[in-house]
């Protein structure tokens, strides 16, 4: 009776919040809640649909399976787009004191078995949790690499040997996993030779076993009945604050719609990876396409704004170079890239509507250059095996999984719907704001925006 009259209340706050909220009042929720489908954020509301039903909360992803308190709902909440924000972690720390499940030192705090035997104590451990959502990753450089770690610039003295290296990254969205084409930011958890379910299946007994500290992996039934909710969770804006409902006068904005956007390995890749033969077509996102034509109503102009964003996202031109996983690599069709291309943001970001790869293509972009480096980051130095090359970054990224020097600094983009509920950005939290990250790219690419063409793109990307 109580999961009934749960399910029950989540209908109807959704309902009434979405209404509400297109008259001009101001909703609210708690942004911790673990079954509210529709939540507040700070461009408007985000929504979830989850195509199987009602939430039962007996999923196991909503038990702690292991030692240490942890669910999968401890690091994945629906009002921040089934991931965790730096706001929302504060606020558990403040009313926990720093004992949320959250807060445990096996990977939530900067060094691992940090002292968190005071409140001033755990919240010095856990900063970067609390001010970039960061959650440590810890990996000893594969056997066989084709590189050593050289030296570590560490700024929380952690002490580790050099045979490993902590990460510090955002915990990845737990929502439209339909449209993945790789599992973790280094794809870690994904093989030439197992499907996404699978991939996904390994991963949530990995982080049982890991970021719960379990005794033991999933079951079988476990793991598969965590990715069958989590593979039905659909998120995405479905409420701007100033162009009001997103799925109104013609748009295909919100959850919904998303849920029913086809999607298949390869699908609309730019270098003929498409296992359907179909060109690429730039024009990934159409989901505005009804708002390009101005209405004269109260919303229109936010409306146009969004449409004319989506536009610039599709066809603005970029001239692409020093991309490594792109430019000058040669694919599995024969397909060779050249070291400069122009392209378009949807040249990376080409799975229709929801702007991840459609296929496995981790990249370096540089945001782990040391150039780019904050102080709050740890600075490695790598040296090359074969030829003494030194580099240093802040994320050796993929190379920690395959050990190759090529791999360092590739990560995966992330599948782009519900942006607005989970800042800050980039595998590191390095933008704050989707303002830095349209400024991250128009510098790194020399792009030449203008600054209404970045509030578009700001628009259109707080709409998704």
């Amino acid at each position: 009776m109580f999961k009934t009259a749960v399910n029950a209340w989540v209908a109807v706050c959704a309902c009434s919040l979405i209404a509400s909220f297109a008259a001009q009042t101001n909703p609210q929720a708690h942004e911790d809640d673990t079954t509210a489908l529709t939540a507040p954020d700070a461009s408007g509301i985000v929504r979830t649909v989850n195509i199987n039903g009602p939430i039962d909360l007996n999923n196991p992803f909503f038990k702690p399976l292991g030692t240490n308190g942890r669910s999968c709902s401890t690091c994945h909440r629906p009002a921040q787009g089934w991931t965790i924000t730096p706001d929302s972690v504060r606020r558990r720390f403040q009313e926990s004191r720093g004992l949320d499940p959250i807060f445990r030192t096996n990977d939530g705090s900067n060094c691992a078995g940090a002292d968190v035997s005071t409140l001033p104590k755990r919240k010095a451990a856990f900063s970067m949790l609390l001010n970039k959502g960061l959650i440590r990753v810890g990996i000893d450089v594969p056997l066989g690499a084709e590189f050593v770690i050289e030296a570590v610039d560490d700024p929380y003295g952690c002490g580790a040997p050099l045979t490993a290296a902590s990460m510090y990254r955002r915990v990845l969205p737990s929502t439209n996993l339909r449209f993945l084409s790789a599992v973790m930011w280094d794809g870690r958890e994904s093989s030439a030779a197992t499907t996404i379910l699978e991939d996904l299946a390994h991963q949530a007994s990995d982080a049982t076993t890991g970021h719960s500290q379990a005794s033991l992996d999933l079951t079988a039934q476990e793991a598969a009945d965590i990715v069958a909710f989590e593979s039905g969770l659909f998120t995405a804006q479905a409420v701007d604050k100033d162009a009001g409902v997103l799925h109104r006068a013609g748009a295909l904005g919100g959850p919904t719609a998303l849920s029913q956007q086809p999607f298949f390995i390869g699908v609309n890749d730019p270098i003929g990876l498409n296992p359907t033969g179909a060109p690429f077509d730039s024009r990934a996102f159409t989901l505005f396409d009804a708002w390009a034509s101005p209405r004269h109503d109260d919303r229109y102009r936010a409306r146009t704004a969004i449409a004319r964003g989506q536009e610039l996202f599709n066809t603005k031109p970029i001239t692409i170079s020093r991309v490594a996983g792109l430019n000058n690599e040669t694919f599995a069709n024969g397909v060779t890239v050249p070291a400069t291309i122009t392209g378009t943001c949807t040249t990376c970001h080409d799975a229709p509507n929801a702007g991840d790869h459609s296929v496995k293509a981790p990249l370096n972009i540089g945001l782990s250059d040391a150039s780019r480096r904050t102080p709050d980051l740890p600075l490695y130095t790598l040296r090359r095996l074969s030829t003494g090359d030194m580099v240093q970054t802040t994320d050796p990224g993929r190379a920690m999984v395959t050990g190759k020097w090529a791999d360092i600094g590739k990560f995966k983009g992330p599948i782009l719907r519900g942006l607005a509920a989970r800042a800050p950005y980039f595998h590191n939290g390095s933008a704050a704001s989707l303002k830095e990250v349209v400024d991250f790219y128009d510098t790194r690419f020399g792009i030449g925006l203008t600054p209404r063409e970045k509030a578009d793109l700001v628009a259109f990307l707080r709409a998704l």
